[in-house]
C-alpha cells in the first residue's frame, strides 16, 4: 500500500504543500494586512485564488464532487445556506454582547477585526466578498482540505482538524477575538459541511453571513 496516498484523495506531499503554501499567505496576511499595492481585500482575493487552482487541479476527487453538488438542489442549498448564516449571525450577536460585558479586551478586538475595512470601499468589499472571499474560503478549507484530510483521517477528524488550521493561521493576527470567531466559524461551517457535503451551500452560508457582518449589520 501506498502510505503517502489515500485511497480516494490527494498525497501526502501535495497536502503538506499546499497548506505550507497557504499558510505562508494567511500568516503575513492577519499580520502586517497589507502587501505594497495589494491591501487585505485585495490579498485575501489573490490567496484564495491562487490556492484554490493549486487545490482542486491536484485533487480530481475534489472536482467532481465539486461539479456533482453544483448540478443540482440549489433551491434547498440556498434557503438552508442562508437560514444557516442567519443562525451563524444570531449566535455572534450574542457572543458580542456577551462578550464585551466578560471581556476587557473584547472591545477593542472586535473594534480591531473591523479595522480591516480601513480604507477600502463598500462596493469593492462586497464584490470581492461575494465573487471570490465567501466561496472561495468555504471551497478551499471546507470542501477541499477538510474533505482531503476526512478522506484520509475520517470525517470526525477531517472537520476538527481543518477547523484547527483553520482558526490557527488567524494566531498571526495576535487579536484573541478574531481567533475565537475563526474557531467558532469553523466548527459551524465545518458541521454544516461534514453533514450535508455541499460546497455550494457552505460558499452561500458564508457569503451571506460575510456581507451581513463586515458591511451591512456590524457588530463593532
Amino acid at each position: 500500500m501506498n502510505t503517502t496516498r489515500s485511497s480516494a484523495g490527494v498525497s501526502l506531499r501535495t497536502l503538506g504543500l499546499i497548506l505550507t503554501l497557504a499558510a505562508a499567505l494567511f500568516v503575513p496576511l492577519f499580520r502586517v494586512r497589507r502587501i505594497g499595492p495589494l491591501d487585505f481585500w485585495w490579498w485575501m482575493s489573490a490567496t484564495l485564488a491562487l490556492l484554490l487552482a493549486l487545490a482542486y487541479s491536484a485533487d480530481a476527487g475534489a472536482r467532481r464532487a465539486l461539479a456533482g453538488d453544483l448540478r443540482s438542489g440549489w433551491a434547498w442549498k440556498l434557503s438552508l445556506g442562508l437560514l444557516s448564516a442567519v443562525l451563524l449571525y444570531a449566535i455572534f450577536w450574542a457572543g458580542n454582547e456577551l462578550a464585551r460585558w466578560l471581556l476587557p479586551f473584547a472591545a477593542g478586538g472586535i473594534e480591531a477585526v473591523y479595522g480591516f475595512k480601513s480604507g477600502a470601499s463598500v462596493p469593492r468589499m462586497a464584490l470581492l466578498i461575494g465573487l471570490l472571499i465567501g466561496p472561495g474560503e468555504e471551497l478551499f478549507w471546507r470542501g477541499w482540505l477538510q474533505r482531503a484530510l476526512g478522506k484520509r483521517y475520517r470525517p470526525m477528524a477531517g472537520w476538527l482538524l481543518a477547523t484547527a488550521i483553520y482558526a490557527g493561521v488567524h494566531l498571526a493576527s495576535g487579536n484573541p477575538m478574531l481567533v475565537l470567531a475563526a474557531l467558532v466559524c469553523g466548527l459551524f461551517w465545518g458541521w454544516l459541511y461534514l453533514r450535508l457535503r455541499s460546497p455550494l451551500l457552505n460558499a452561500i452560508s458564508h457569503t451571506a453571513w460575510d456581507l451581513a457582518v463586515f458591511l451591512f449589520f456590524p457588530l463593532g
